[in-house]
């Protein structure tokens, strides 16, 4: 029998093989590559010959961290994704509260849910150009309707003001991301067991206590994962700042991702600042993501599965002959 399944084993591995493959192309070779160039004098375009900085190997990275650019640009990832991810995370649980409410049926829920989930399968590209006419100077629609209704004597041109630039993109990704949100937070909330609804209205609790006592401690799993994902997603933000206004104005809307763009592919071509800076996200990125898997960890788990130890030590020592401390 032992002898049969080792043999059925290589099958397993044989089918793995093609995604690993995969993997290791697509995913491990340009991580390695770009880790490894971060730390050379690679510039320009067709140009493989490179050489180590071996006087100082942290050069590009010391270049980075000290640049006005890339801190303005972090800044603006750190703002825009905060300042999207709160109200896109409190509009999802508001409507998956309202769509998995047991007391209120609401009709048409398919429909609804279609309908907010679909500006996020609809293409960055066209996204960007919707809202560049939108906010058109000076014949854009609202310009128009502001004009139209007296609340602007003239058209005014939104997209050269830095504040209303940023909120612009900030609304975006939030109208973008939210119905995604919600059908995460939704799935979560069909997986709780229907009895122990049941058992909050038996005992008398309402519609908020439910929701804040029962669903929200039980669907912490699936908060920990659109807070990580969203953070992932956050601080890599580059469709939207660089189809819609190119970073601009005054670098007011430019994130990480557009500055490494910046770096790799304008001007001077300068790929090892751009590695430096890709791999300077990448620690960052997987710090933060570290740091919430701990503060939302499951505490009372967590206690349970010391108090299961302690009791196997206990029992051992007892078997042992030796006393339980």
């Amino acid at each position: 029998m032992k002898t049969n399944r080792s043999r059925y084993a290589k099958y397993g591995y044989l089918f793995c093989l093609p995604f690993v493959i995969a993997w290791a192309v697509f995913m491990l070779y340009p991580t390695v590559y770009t880790a490894l160039i971060g730390f050379t004098d690679l510039k320009g375009i067709g140009k493989t010959a490179f050489h180590f900085l071996a006087d100082d190997p942290f050069k590009n990275y010391k270049q980075i961290l000290t640049s006005p650019t890339f801190q303005l640009a972090l800044k603006n990832t750190v703002v825009m994704w905060i300042c999207n991810f709160i109200p896109q995370l409190a509009l999802a649980l508001l409507l998956s509260a309202w769509f998995t409410d047991r007391r209120f049926k609401v009709p048409g829920v398919g429909v609804f849910k279609v309908l907010f989930y679909l500006p996020n399968i609809i293409t960055a590209a066209t996204i960007a150009i919707l809202f560049n006419a939108l906010f058109g100077f000076p014949m854009g629609p609202v310009n128009d309707l502001l004009t139209r209704f007296g609340i602007l004597a003239e058209p005014f041109n939104f997209l050269v003001k830095k504040n209303v630039a940023r909120a612009v993109v900030i609304f975006i990704q939030t109208w973008m991301w939210y119905g995604y949100t919600m059908i995460i937070l939704i799935s979560g909330v069909l997986g709780i067991s229907p009895e122990i609804f049941d058992a909050a209205e038996v005992d008398g609790a309402n519609g908020w206590q439910t929701f804040w006592l029962i669903t929200i401690p039980n669907i912490r799993t699936i908060l920990l994962f659109t807070l990580v994902t969203s953070l992932v997603g956050g601080l890599n933000m580059f469709d939207i700042p660089k189809l819609f206004l190119q970073g601009g104005p005054d670098n007011a809307t430019m994130t990480v991702s557009v500055f490494i763009y910046n770096q790799a592919f304008s001007g001077t071509y300068m790929y090892n600042r751009a590695s430096a800076t890709s791999m300077i996200m990448f620690i960052l990125i997987v710090i933060l993501s570290a740091i919430m898997f701990w503060v939302l960890r499951d505490k009372d788990e967590e206690k349970l599965r010391k108090l299961v130890k302690r009791q196997e030590r206990a029992e051992a020592a007892a078997l042992r002959g030796e006393k339980v401390k």
